[in-house]
């Protein structure tokens, strides 16, 4: 509704604002903001922890997707207001920077805000409450770093049930072989530095493709080019898609065009970023031929180039060349007659990675190419993997670049198996650029909560019982732990605390024991860095949306 123009000077309305532009201030602007975030935060608490569920989502086209991660439920879901929108881009930046940790960082911005209201209701202002919530957060995140504990990742156990916790209730079958599968993807990928690792998880291509299942899913240390990319490769060599091939000669192939899978191994790849043809002149001209034996000479001169321009390759050492940009039909034949393997159109990201997996270098013209800039693979061969032909570029010696092929008997599968594969790898990088862990399944938590309500009183005032509210927001994540897993969340909690009273830090929500325990000698561990941003982004989320006082819409 349109707010009443204030009027002066006579009662004449003053119009600040255009036409239709709708304007909600004060409480009313406050509590609708905190009300919409509380009910996404309550669309993602069911998905919480290992006995989470998961969400069915069905697009206008009605494709439907079925996941528990919660940056891409947010993300299917459209939401359209504006203060809820904000939780989307809080659960999206959390994905963004540590790849985990998105569910409690919505599920724990809304019991903020949900604890903030009972202040507001109480007639505590909203600066006190943001004052005592920021100077939480600050306390939180000194008690988190004192619980931080150091872990050997030189032992891939440990690393395990890292990557184990990240994957609990997701993929049951198949846990473990993604959970060594990512160890194996990252380790690969990882930089040595003088003060730990460099880890680009986007060195990791994970490529899908339906057919097979799930436990089919396999690492390549190498780069696969084909489905999924900008790339289409178009293969020249030994076998189809050869306009001549010196095996038919000998024999080898008894039928042009027979269906084998062109091979080469092992492989010397030359990688270019231009295009691989004839240069043309630079101004427009035109050729008068008079005679039959003019256009055989300048047939000649042209195949006379393209054969210097094998020449040069072969002298390089390369049996493989890809490039980046096309090739020319008659530059591909004249590269078959070589038997060298020619793929083109591969995107530049796929180049870089090519180089990390194979050692080589990307060339920017055949003239600068030499035979250090060569890449080495023990085997490059086109294969047939589903419905889709795929070249495997695989064997490297130590790539910094490796593909993960994801099989999956139904599309949905594939997609959820992706995603999870992508939070996992990100969970072990976080592990490798910093080696400090914290307890899981709730425990962090409720000792954190713990100290916040001793240091509370620390401050006093209005601020206190900010402080006080924090503590009680944080017990969300075991709360919600135990109801998703059907158990009583009020025994729960006063097991919880109890046992963080007389000391037991590590104490916790055992989801399958369906008590409370030690979660840590359970192996439910997560990075430090992961909580750590949780709760910093969940404190500023919420800080956020309390301070807006006033909502001006134009429609």
């Amino acid at each position: 509704m349109q707010p009443e123009p204030p009027r002066f000077g006579g009662g004449q309305p003053v119009l600040v604002l255009k036409e239709n532009t709708t304007r909600t201030k004060g409480k009313d602007a406050q509590r609708g903001n905190i009300l919409a975030a509380i009910v996404v935060a309550e669309v993602l608490k069911t998905t919480l922890g290992p006995r989470g569920m998961d969400k069915m989502l069905i697009e206008p086209m009605g494709d439907v997707l079925v996941t528990g991660d919660g940056a891409n439920i947010l993300d299917k879901m459209e939401i359209q207001h504006p203060a809820a929108r904000v939780l989307v881009e809080a659960a999206k930046n959390q994905d963004k920077e540590v790849g985990d940790g998105t569910t409690t960082t919505v599920v724990l911005t809304g019991e903020l805000l949900k604890k903030a209201e009972e202040l507001l209701n109480a007639g505590v202002h909203p600066t006190i409450i943001i004052s005592g919530y920021q100077r939480a957060g600050e306390k939180a995140a000194e008690f988190l770093d004192e619980l931080a504990e150091q872990l050997d990742i030189e032992n891939d156990d440990n690393l395990k049930k890292v990557a184990e916790n990240a994957l609990n209730g997701r993929l049951p079958d198949t846990k473990i072989l993604f959970a060594e599968l990512a160890i194996k993807a990252i380790k690969h990928v990882a930089d040595k530095k003088s003060d730990g690792y460099n880890v680009d998880v986007s060195h990791v291509i994970i490529k899908k493709e339906e057919g097979g299942s799930l436990q089919d899913t396999a690492l390549v240390d190498g780069v696969i080019l084909g489905k999924g990319g900008t790339t289409e490769p178009a293969a020249a060599g030994c076998g189809p898609g050869c306009s001549w091939c010196p095996l038919l000669d000998t024999g080898t192939l008894s039928v042009f065009g027979a269906q084998v899978s062109p091979t080469i191994s092992p492989a010397n790849i030359a990688l270019f970023s231009s295009d691989l043809k004839v240069q043309k002149t630079e101004f427009s001209a035109e050729l008068r031929i008079n005679r039959p034996d003019q256009m055989k000479a300048f047939l000649d001169q042209e195949a006379k180039m393209l054969q210097e321009m094998v020449e040069k390759i072969r002298e390089a050492g390369a049996n493989v060349v890809i490039c980046q940009k096309s090739i020319d039909d008659k530059a591909k034949q004249t590269l078959s007659r070589a038997s060298i393997f020619s793929i083109e159109n591969v995107s530049e990201s796929d180049m870089k990675k090519l180089a990390r997996a194979t050692g080589g270098r990307v060339t920017p013209s055949l003239k600068d190419l030499a035979s250090d800039d060569l890449g080495f693979a023990l085997l490059v061969e086109e294969r047939k993997i589903g419905e889709d032909k795929m070249v495997f570029i695989e064997g490297c010696d130590e790539p910094k670049a490796v593909t993960i092929l994801i099989r999956g008997g139904l599309k949905q599968v594939t997609e959820d198996a992706e995603r999870a594969l992508h939070d996992v790898l990100c969970v072990v990088a976080d592990v490798f650029k910093d080696n400090r862990i914290v307890t899981g399944g709730g425990a962090v938590e409720e000792e954190i909560a713990g100290r916040l309500r001793e240091y509370a009183p620390h401050v006093g005032g209005r601020e206190q019982l900010a402080i006080e509210k924090y503590a009680e927001a944080l017990e969300v994540i075991p709360r919600t732990l135990a109801e998703n897993t059907g158990l009583d969340p009020i025994d729960i909690i006063v097991n919880l605390r109890a046992a963080h009273e007389n000391d037991q830090k590590r104490a916790g929500v055992d989801v399958y024991g369906r008590r409370v325990s030690d979660t840590f000698e359970l192996g439910v561990i997560e990075p430090l860095s992961v909580k750590a941003h949780a709760l910093k982004s969940a404190t500023e989320t919420a800080n956020m949306i309390l301070r807006i006082d006033d909502i001006i819409a134009a429609k």
